[in-house]
């Protein structure tokens, strides 16, 4: 009797403080991904300054690309070896706004291709710190929703609805420059949010981890595990479809659809309502019917979103199919942060969330735009439709392999 009234108010605090981790990861994330989408939004402005081609479109999104999976990779095995997390966010959420102002500052292509690889190898250190921190705060029965919004609901609602309205207006009233230069403000904002407010352990962290020496974990043991191995490939498939889309749907709105700036931002909104709807609704789902189903049945529904780009000609039609098939990015969090958290042991959790974001940005968000552009410079953009859809065909069939994890599911097959 005498532990119940300590109890609940310990409850309470931890709760309390799941939530106000969630809300400033979830902006620290999402101002990410505004940061990442701004330059496909802004490349029709840029264009007139730079001529572009689709090559060097594809080049300037795969060298961050590039850059976010050595940092990402790096960054998670420091994070594990030194047993902090909060400093490297709070250094690299800094860096991360001060570089992306600094596109708007450079006058030819050499310049911005810099300028991005900076922006990566900053950003690329964020979301394994993050997912690490909001695992450590939730609830066993908020896991995959906390980490769903954090990483797919954030990036959409930000990324993919307020990026396209923000940047195409201010390119519109003022420059394109100017659309850069604004991101630095609330990135310096969190960074001060973060400082402050995130602790370097959560109140439902298990309380041996302060009176034990660090377990340092071999990485060859983590890449042992099957669930790690096959996630590295659907990271690698997925990444693919995602940036190919992200790159080249908005080139491919204005030049090949003929849709003028306003259109094809309301096109690309779309795709945020849906990045933000199936951001949180996957995950959720995916808590109480399983991480295997629900990544099959939603990564065979984002197969369709890059062909409904191709075949549909309907602004008002297209936008309502992509709210539809855009259901990647909630599978995102199942493949990058759940399934290899509820796999991993915890001292080797940054690590294995580095490497699969590496390996895949690597494959997928690196090489990935690169073959797509060079691929639309030589048989048209529908070739870059076509090689997204690929990448989350061969996903449908990677997932078959992977080993469910949801604890909620493997309670009732126990009791089965």
């Amino acid at each position: 009797m005498t532990d119940t009234p300590t109890a609940a108010p310990d409850s309470r605090a931890a709760d309390r403080y799941e939530l106000r981790l969630l809300v400033i990861l979830f902006l620290s994330f999402g101002f990410v991904f505004f940061d990442r989408q701004a330059l496909a939004f802004l490349a029709p402005y840029m264009d007139r300054d730079f001529g572009l081609s689709n090559a060097e479109l594809g080049t300037l999104s795969g060298v961050l690309a590039l850059t976010w999976a050595l940092a990402g990779m790096f960054a998670g095995r420091l994070s594990d070896a030194l047993g902090r997390r909060k400093p490297i966010l709070v250094v690299a959420v800094v860096l991360f706004s001060l570089f992306s102002a600094s596109s708007g500052l450079m006058s030819g292509f050499a310049g911005l291709l810099v300028a991005r690889a900076l922006m990566g190898t900053a950003e690329g250190a964020v979301l394994p710190m993050a997912q690490s921190l909001m695992v450590e705060a939730s609830r066993e029965s908020r896991r995959g929703l906390n980490m769903g919004l954090l990483q797919g609901s954030s990036a959409g609602l930000l990324g993919g609805i307020l990026a396209p309205l923000v940047v195409v207006w201010i390119a519109e009233t003022y420059d394109w420059r100017v659309a850069f230069y604004v991101t630095i403000v609330p990135g310096l904002i969190l960074a001060a949010l973060i400082w402050r407010f995130v602790r370097e352990r959560a109140p439902r962290a298990p309380q041996v981890r302060e009176e034990e020496p660090a377990v340092k974990v071999p990485l060859g043991e983590v890449l042992r595990l099957r669930n790690i191995v096959v996630c590295m490939l659907i990271a690698c498939c997925y990444l693919t479809w995602f940036v190919t889309i992200i790159t080249f749907t908005p080139t491919y709105l204005t030049e090949v659809k003929g849709f003028g700036p306003g259109t094809m931002s309301g096109v690309m909104t779309c795709l945020g309502v849906a990045w933000v709807l199936w951001g949180f609704a996957t995950p959720a789902l995916s808590d109480r019917i399983g991480r295997k189903p629900a990544l099959i049945g939603f990564t065979a529904l984002a197969v369709c979103c890059p062909l409904a780009v191709v075949y549909v000609d309907s602004p008002v039609l297209l936008g309502a199919l992509m709210v539809v098939t855009y259901t990647g990015l909630g599978c995102f969090t199942l493949f990058m942060a759940t399934i290899p958290a509820e796999t991993v042991p915890r001292a080797a959790l940054a690590t294995a969330l580095g490497v699969i974001m590496g390996v895949g940005e690597l494959a997928g968000g690196f090489l990935g735009p690169m073959v797509a552009g060079w691929a639309s410079d030589r048989w048209g953009l529908q070739a870059a439709m076509f090689i997204a859809a690929g990448g989350a065909l061969a996903v449908v069939a990677l997932c078959f392999a992977l080993k469910e994890t949801a604890p909620a599911v493997l309670r009732r097959r126990a009791a089965a």
